[in-house]
């Protein structure tokens, strides 16, 4: 089973790069996430895996709001633009991975953990000290895809876009926060 699950997540990774250069006209937006421009990114834009390191743990959070729908269609563009909706669907709603759109936040619903989960994938969180907290029925291992999105800014984007298709009860929206770093 781990062999099938391994073969199935590196499968994914590859062809999520294959089309990660795709242009942005290649995955059309729905109607009702279709906007005006979204403000272009800040000056302060890096890679997020850059962003990452740079961060003290706990400290990232999403300088956009899922009320914002040019942001959310934005994010939903790179979401699929990223590959995301081979595991978890076009909406969130999940697939060969967990859902996006429930109460249930395997690692965490907080910003900083989720840009981290994203950007490092399962292995590296798990080695920043971070542990699973909630339980799927379909839980598959979240490849890094901090060299696959292009910038923090794109990767806000996208959590802006799943936050924006959150279902469960809106006091887990965020999931459970971390304590503040202790001084």
């Amino acid at each position: 089973m781990l062999k099938r699950v391994t073969i199935g997540a590196i499968a994914m990774v590859l062809a999520t790069m294959a089309f990660a250069d795709a242009g942005a006209d290649d995955f059309p937006v729905p109607q009702q996430h279709k906007a005006v421009d979204a403000p272009p990114p800040p000056a302060d834009v890096m890679p997020p895996l850059d962003r990452v390191k740079a961060a003290p743990k706990g400290t990232l959070k999403n300088p956009y709001t899922d009320s914002n729908a040019a942001i959310v269609a934005a994010g939903q563009t790179l979401y699929m633009k990223s590959g995301c909706n081979g595991c978890h669907g076009g909406g969130g709603g999940g697939g060969m991975c967990p859902p996006l759109t429930n109460d249930t936040w395997v690692y965490g619903g907080d910003d900083d953990t989720l840009f981290r989960l994203v950007a490092d994938g399962t292995d590296e969180l798990q080695k920043a000290g971070y542990a699973r907290k909630g339980r799927e029925s379909v839980v598959g291992p979240m490849p890094q895809h901090g060299m696959i999105v292009k910038s923090d800014d794109d990767l806000w984007r996208i959590i802006t876009f799943i936050r924006s298709n959150y279902r469960g009860g809106e006091s887990r929206k965020y999931g459970d926060q971390p304590a503040p770093a202790a001084k």
